[in-house]
């Protein structure tokens, strides 16, 4: 998917709501945060997703985790982790990376319940990611073939906002550098497992947090605008 023009998005989301069916169609209809708004006021959404590949036409989500953001904190009692069924065998080059066995996945709540959830929490927020391409890529495949409509939604990667950081700062870039887990030390975070849903998501938020304070230290000059894809 290319990156979405926040200021276009709302008539996009119109326009696909009179299409879409069933929670996709109440989820486009949500009014969108204002990209002038204070970033402090903006309510966000960290996901991640474990799946079967890279390639959402054959590959399936098998987990998620999610944490939001308010006021510049995470609070924690709104996180969520779960798998999601899927009863074919799972490759062994995916299994190695995320460890979801074929019978954990098989014993996962089907994406037909689990989708609704997704789309209700997302709802007239942002959706804060780490190389966002694969969370909106994945989530548009399955809300094109159940609910007949694009996932289409505000959304901020911290991968390419260290990005930025690192070219305004002349840093040479590797492509290892922009791993999630390899920009952490360099704001003293602490180390999570990787390629677990939920604590790839906080790790995802915590970084947020620190690259946005590097790229505005001052608050009350942060916007959404500034940060958004």
């Amino acid at each position: 998917m290319k990156a979405l023009n926040p200021f276009g998005l709302t008539a996009r989301r119109r326009r696909a709501a009179a299409r879409a069916r069933g929670p996709l169609r109440d989820f486009l209809a949500a009014p969108l945060p204002d990209p002038s708004a204070p970033l402090e006021a903006v309510e966000l959404v960290a996901l991640d997703l474990e799946t079967t590949g890279l390639n959402p036409r054959r590959d399936r989500m098998l987990s998620y985790g999610l944490v939001e953001l308010r006021g510049g904190a995470i609070p924690l009692r709104g996180a969520r982790h779960g798998l999601i069924r899927f009863d074919h065998r799972i490759p062994e080059a995916a299994a190695v990376i995320h460890r979801i066995t074929d019978d954990q996945a098989a014993a996962g709540a089907p994406l037909e319940e689990v989708l609704p959830m997704l789309l209700e929490t997302l709802a007239g927020k942002v959706l804060l990611a780490h190389f966002a391409r694969v969370e909106q890529r994945f989530l548009d495949a399955a809300c094109r073939r159940l609910y007949g409509g694009p996932f289409l939604i505000p959304t901020i990667d911290t991968l390419r906002l260290a990005e930025r950081l690192f070219r305004l700062q002349n840093h040479a870039i590797q492509a290892a550098d922009l791993r999630l887990f390899n920009l952490r030390p360099r704001y003293k975070l602490p180390r999570y497992r990787a390629h677990n849903a939920l604590s790839d998501a906080l790790a995802c938020a915590e970084l947020f947090l620190a690259l946005a304070a590097e790229i505005q230290p001052d608050p009350a000059r942060r916007h959404l605008a500034h940060f958004l894809c």
